[in-house]
C-alpha cells in the first residue's frame, strides 16, 4: 500500500517541480528583460528604435519559417534589440500592420531584398506613409555587400564546390547567380555587382540570370558559360528562402545547385549592420525621412 501510494503521488510531485521550474525560468527572463533597460543608478535607458524586417511574402511555407530561424539569428547577435517582422504581400503580419502596431517613437525598416526595384523604391515608403506616429527610415537592401558574397560562398561550398580546386577544374567551372529579376535597371546593376564580388571570391566567372522581368534566364546563362568551355557550372540561389523561382531555377542546374541565403549568421550580421549604418548616417528633415536612405 505505501510503496503503491508513493509511486502514484510521485508524478504529481514530479509536476510540481516542473510547473516551479518554469515559473522561475520566465521570471528569470523577464527580469532580465527589464534590467536591460535600467542603468546602474536606476534610472531606466531608452530603449533602442525597432527593428523591423521587411520581407517579400511567399506561398511558399518554408519561406515564412526560414524569415523566422533568420530574425531568431538577429536577436541572438543582439539582445534587447526590439525586432519585428512585417511582409509585402502574401504573408501576415503585413507591413502596415507591424507598423500600426509599433508603439510611437524612433524605428528603422531593414528591407530583407537584395536590391533596390519597386518594393524598396515604392511600396515600403508608402507602408511607412501609413504610420505617421513613428519616426523612421529605411535602410538600403542587403545588396550588395561583402557579407552576401560569403553566405553564397558558403551554400555553394555546402552543395558541393571545391573550395580548393585545381587549375584544371577551374579552367572548366563558372557559376551563375540566380534572382528574381526586376524591370528596374537598379536592380540589374545591383546583382551584376554581387556577382562581380562572388566570381573574385571563387576566381571563376559568375553571370547573373533571372527567373522573370529581365534577361538573361538561367538556362540561358548557363548556355553562355558551356559557349565559353565552363561545362562545369553551378547555379547560385541569390534568394533570401525557398520559393517558386528558387526551385525552378535550381531545377535547369547541369550540376550542383546551391540553397537559398537562408538564416545564416552573415545575414542576421548583415541586417543588423544595415539597421547601425542607417541610424548612423546623417539625420534628414521629416518630409525627405521616408525616402530611402543611399546605398
Amino acid at each position: 500500500m505505501t510503496a503503491s501510494k508513493h509511486q502514484r503521488d510521485e508524478p504529481t510531485g514530479t509536476a510540481h517541480l516542473d510547473s516551479t521550474a518554469q515559473l522561475m525560468t520566465r521570471i528569470t527572463s523577464q527580469l532580465g528583460t527589464q534590467l536591460r533597460h535600467v542603468r546602474l543608478d536606476g534610472s531606466r535607458r531608452t530603449p533602442p528604435p525597432a527593428l523591423v524586417v521587411v520581407a517579400h511574402g511567399s506561398r511558399d511555407p518554408r519561406a515564412l519559417a526560414t524569415v523566422h530561424a533568420l530574425l531568431d539569428k538577429v536577436r541572438e547577435e543582439r539582445p534587447g534589440l526590439p525586432v519585428h517582422l512585417g511582409h509585402i504581400e502574401l504573408n501576415e503580419p503585413l507591413l502596415t500592420d507591424t507598423l500600426a502596431g509599433l508603439a510611437p517613437g524612433r524605428a528603422v525598416l531593414a528591407p530583407l531584398l537584395l536590391s533596390r526595384g519597386y518594393h524598396v523604391k515604392q511600396d515600403i515608403p508608402a507602408a511607412l506613409a501609413t504610420a505617421p506616429h513613428l519616426t523612421a527610415r529605411v535602410a538600403p537592401p542587403l545588396g550588395p555587400h561583402p557579407l552576401l558574397v560569403e553566405t553564397l560562398y558558403a551554400r555553394l561550398v555546402e552543395a558541393g564546390w571545391d573550395p580548393r580546386p585545381d587549375a584544371r577544374t577551374r579552367r572548366a567551372s563558372g557559376v551563375v547567380l540566380a534572382a528574381a529579376g526586376s524591370r528596374d535597371p537598379d536592380s540589374a546593376v545591383d546583382t551584376a555587382r554581387t556577382a562581380a564580388l562572388l566570381a573574385n571570391r571563387l576566381g571563376v566567372p559568375v553571370v547573373p540570370a533571372y527567373a522573370s522581368a529581365a534577361a538573361p534566364t538561367v538556362p540561358a546563362a548557363l548556355r553562355a558559360l558551356a559557349a565559353r568551355g565552363r561545362h562545369r557550372a553551378a547555379v547560385a540561389a541569390y534568394f533570401t528562402a525557398p520559393g517558386r523561382f528558387a526551385v525552378q531555377c535550381a531545377q535547369a542546374a547541369p550540376w550542383i545547385a546551391a540553397a537559398p541565403l537562408g538564416a545564416h549568421t552573415a545575414m542576421a550580421r548583415l541586417l543588423l549592420h544595415r539597421y547601425d549604418t542607417t541610424l548612423a548616417s546623417p539625420a534628414r528633415p521629416a518630409p525627405v525621412q521616408r525616402q530611402l536612405t543611399s546605398a
